[in-house]
C-alpha cells in the first residue's frame, strides 16, 4: 500500500490521519492493517519506531463503535508506554466517538473507576493493575473483541506471564489476537501457539544499499536544539541545491517556516499541495530560486534534479528501505553526494539498525560550533568580495562612498558594508543548552543519579555498556560510578551529559525502566540519605 486511502477507511478515521501529518504508510502499517481489517491473528515482529502503534492502533479505532463497554484491550509493559500509545491512540480516534482510557499502576485507581463506569471503547493498559481491575469487578472482557500484545517480548521479561494469561482466560476465545514484539524468543512463541489461532506472521525485512558514491554522515543533536543544529549544519556545509525530510506534512510546514524565517531560501513539498502548487515548487528549486526543498517520502517520489547536493534526514526515517530512497536523491549522474542525518538520542539506536542492515559506513560529526560557522561564512564573503573586485564594474558604488572615503578609515566603511550586506549572518547567539548546575562532580563531569543498583542484577560494567549503546558516545566518557542495592551515581564527561540525559530517562535495564536525574549537590552521605528515602 502507497496511500492510507488505499485501505479504504471511514471518512472520519481518514480525516483523523491526515491531520496528523501522515501521507503512507510505513512497511508494518502496510502489511499489518489489511490483514487485522480481515479479523485476522497477526504476529508483527518489527522494532520501536516502524509505526507499529499505528498499524494495530488504525484497524482497533475502525472495528470500534460507540458502545458503553469495552471492544479492544492492549496490554503493554510499562506506564510511560501506556501513557504514549493511549496518546497515539486519542489522535486516531479523535472524529469517531470512540473512547479510549490508558490504565496503569501510580495513578489513582479512583479516576480510572469512573472513567471506567462512564463507559471506555478501547482500554490500554500495564498487565498488573487491568487484573486488579478484574478483580475488583470494575473492568468487564466479556465482550472484548481484539486484544493486543504489545512488546511482548519485554512483557514477559518483566516476569508479565502469569497476568498476562489471567487476563486472556477473561475475554472470549472467539476473539481476534494480535502480537507485536521485537524478538520472539520461545516464551513468546510458546504464548502465541497457546493463544491465537493461525496467525499471520510479519517481519519486516530490510534493502541493501546500492550508492556507492554518496558519502553519509550523522550528527547526534538533542530535540530541544534540534532546529539550531539543523541551521549550524547548513551554514557550515557549501549547499548548492538540497533535500530535507521530514517525516509528516505538519512537520514538513513547520521546518519551511522556521527556515524562511531565518532567511533561508526554502519551500516545501508535501501531498497537501495542487499539482499546480507542486509544479511552482519544483520550478523554483530546479532553477535555484529554491536552495533548499523540505519534503516527505511521499511528495519526494520522482523527483529526479541532478544537481542535488545534498540530502538532510531532519527526522530519521522509520526503516531501512526509506533511508536508502531518500538518500538515493543526491549523488545523481556519476556526481558525488552527501547524506546528513540528524540523530537525537533516544532514535540512535535506530540508526545502528540502518547501518548494520546497509552495510554501510556512516560517520560522526560533531555539530559546527558559532566559532566554526562563522568562520565558514566569513570564507564565502570574503570569495564573494574578492570575486566581485576581480569583476570590477564597481565605478557606480565608488560614487555613491563619496566623501565618506575621506571621513572614514576605508577598512571600518568596508566592515560596514559587509554587516550590512551580511545581514548579521556573520553573528549569532547561542542557543538554549542543559544547565545541570552543581551536581557534585569533579571539575569537567556531571553527576547523575540512577534509581537502580546492585538489586537489579546491575553491575558497573553493565551501566557503562548501557550508557555507550544507548547515548552513543565512548565508554572512556564515563568517569566514577558508585553503585549501592537500591540506586547508582555515575559521572559522565560535562559535553557528553545532555545526550546521555535525553537518551537514558526512558531507557531499560534487565526489563526495569529507570529514572535518571541530575544528582543534588550535597555530600555522598546525605545523598545516600536523600535517595534512599525517596
Amino acid at each position: 500500500m502507497t496511500s492510507f486511502l488505499e485501505f479504504n477507511l471511514s471518512k472520519k478515521l481518514q480525516e483523523a490521519i491526515d491531520e496528523m501529518g501522515y501521507e503512507e504508510p510505513s512497511p508494518i502499517q502496510s502489511t499489518c492493517i489489511p490483514l487485522i481489517l480481515e479479523g485476522k491473528d497477526v504476529i508483527g515482529q518489527a522494532q520501536t519506531g516502524t509505526g507499529k502503534t499505528a498499524a494495530f492502533g488504525i484497524p482497533l479505532v475502525e472495528a470500534a463503535t460507540n458502545s458503553r463497554y469495552v471492544q479492544a484491550i492492549v496490554l503493554l509493559p510499562t506506564r510511560e508506554l501506556a501513557i504514549q500509545v493511549a496518546g497515539e491512540m486519542r489522535k486516531i480516534a479523535k472524529f469517531k466517538r470512540v473512547r479510549t482510557l490508558p490504565i496503569y499502576g501510580g495513578q489513582s485507581i479512583g479516576h480510572q473507576i469512573r472513567a471506567l463506569e462512564q463507559g471506555v471503547n478501547i482500554v490500554i493498559g500495564t498487565p498488573g493493575r487491568v487484573l486488579d481491575h478484574l478483580r475488583r469487578g470494575t473492568l468487564k472482557l466479556d465482550r472484548v473483541k481484539t486484544v493486543v500484545l504489545d512488546e511482548a517480548d519485554e512483557m514477559l521479561d518483566m516476569g508479565f506471564i502469569e497476568d498476562i494469561e489471567a487476563i486472556l482466560q477473561a475475554i472470549p476465545e472467539d476473539r481476534q489476537t494480535l502480537l507485536f514484539s521485537a524478538t520472539i524468543p520461545p516464551e513468546v512463541k510458546r504464548l502465541s501457539n497457546r493463544y491465537m489461532k493461525n496467525p499471520e506472521h510479519v517481519q519486516m525485512t530490510r534493502g541493501e544499499m546500492t550508492v556507492p558514491l554518496i558519502d553519509q554522515v550523522y550528527y547526534k543533536v538533542l530535540e530541544r536544539t534540534k532546529l539550531d543544529s539543523m541551521c549550524r549544519i547548513i551554514d557550515s556545509e557549501d549547499v548548492t541545491l538540497g533535500i530535507i525530510f521530514c517525516r509528516t506534512k505538519r512537520g514538513v510546514d513547520e521546518l519551511t517556516e522556521a527556515l524562511i524565517a531565518r532567511g533561508y531560501l526554502a519551500d516545501g513539498l508535501h501531498g497537501d499541495l495542487s499539482q499546480a502548487q507542486r509544479d511552482r515548487v519544483m520550478k523554483r528549486f530546479r532553477t535555484g530560486d529554491i536552495e533548499l526543498l523540505v519534503a516527505t517520502d511521499v511528495a519526494a517520489r520522482g523527483i529526479d534534479v541532478g544537481n542535488v547536493t545534498h540530502v538532510f534526514n531532519y527526522d530519521i526515517p522509520q526503516d531501512t528501505e526509506a533511508y536508502v530512497h531518500r538518500i538515493g536523491r543526491t549523488g545523481r549522474a556519476g556526481r558525488r553526494g552527501l547524506a546528513i542525518t540528524l540523530v537525537t538520542p533516544r532514535e540512535y539506536k535506530l540508526l545502528k539498525t540502518i547501518q548494520r542492515d546497509t552495510k554501510a559506513t556512516i560517520q560522526v560529526r560533531e555539530v559546527p560550533s558559532l566559532a566554526d560557522v562563522a568562520e565558514r561564512q566569513a570564507e564565502i564573503w570574503r570569495d564573494r568580495l574578492y570575486q566581485a573586485v576581480q569583476e570590477g564594474g564597481l565605478a557606480h558604488y565608488r560614487a555613491v562612498l563619496g566623501k565618506l572615503v575621506d571621513e572614514l578609515d576605508p577598512i571600518d566603511l568596508a566592515a560596514a558594508a559587509l554587516k550590512l550586506a551580511s545581514a548579521g549572518e556573520l553573528e549569532a547567539d547561542e542557543s538554549e543548552q542543559y544547565d545541570f548546575g552543581d551536581t557534585g562532580a569533579a571539575p569537567g563531569m556531571v553527576r547523575f543519579f540512577v534509581n537502580i543498583g546492585r538489586s537489579a542484577r546491575m553491575s558497573p560494567g553493565d551501566l557503562v555498556r548501557m550508557i555507550s549503546e544507548e547515548a552513543g558516545i565512548p565508554s572512556n566518557t564515563v568517569g566514577k560510578i558508585d553503585i549501592f542495592d537500591k540506586f547508582t551515581f555515575v559521572e559522565v564527561e560535562e559535553e557528553s551529559a545532555p545526550f546521555v540525559f535525553e537518551a537514558l530517562r526512558q531507557a531499560r535495564v534487565n526489563g526495569m525502566r529507570i529514572n535518571l536525574e541530575p544528582a543534588r549537590p550535597r555530600s555522598m552521605g546525605s545523598s545516600m540519605r536523600h535517595y534512599s528515602k525517596a
